[in-house]
């Protein structure tokens, strides 16, 4: 389990918040609303899996990093609010295999659409909520008070069948 304080050269530090049901340590970490910010937020996802047991070459540690990554970006590119940075948190359900995503920025007004966007195939961008669609078991998002969003995702941590 994550413990303690991790801190890199530019990047805020992470702390770990464990919930009062006793379930598995559910870190966070705030990260600068930047392209640099959300590869640390990937980044950081995958040791997270790690220390629950995922290795980073595991089914489950690379759908969690490729969902981590497409809302992290989406996060930077579409809701960047100068002066606020973004939010990554990370849950395991052992019992239900599960691990839930959520990734908070501060623009309220700009709110995914309720089904992945069909985007041109020789398109170099659009195709990141269809990849968090394909990945999750459900995805959506949430209004944060007092500003901001919430957009989440629950990922299997089970092999696919």
């Amino acid at each position: 389990m994550l413990t303690g304080t991790t801190t890199s050269d530019d990047e805020p530090p992470t702390e770990a918040e464990t919930a009062d049901t006793g379930a598995p340590t559910a870190p966070t970490a705030s990260f600068a609303s930047s392209p640099r910010g959300a590869r640390f937020a990937r980044r950081l996802a995958v040791r997270w899996m790690e220390d629950w047991g995922y290795p980073p070459e595991s089914d489950a540690s690379c759908a969690v990093a490729l969902v981590v990554g497409e809302l992290t970006a989406n996060a930077v590119r579409h809701g960047h609010v100068p002066g606020h940075g973004c939010r990554i948190r990370l849950g395991l359900d052992e019992e239900a295999g599960l691990v839930r995503i959520e990734v908070c920025d501060a623009a309220a007004a700009k709110r995914p659409p309720a089904a992945p966007p069909l985007t041109c195939p020789d398109g170099e961008s659009g195709r990141g909520l269809l990849l968090v669609d394909v990945l999750a078991v459900r995805w959506g998002w949430t209004p944060r008070q007092p500003v901001g969003k919430t957009v989440w995702a629950e990922v299997s941590t089970e092999p696919a069948t």
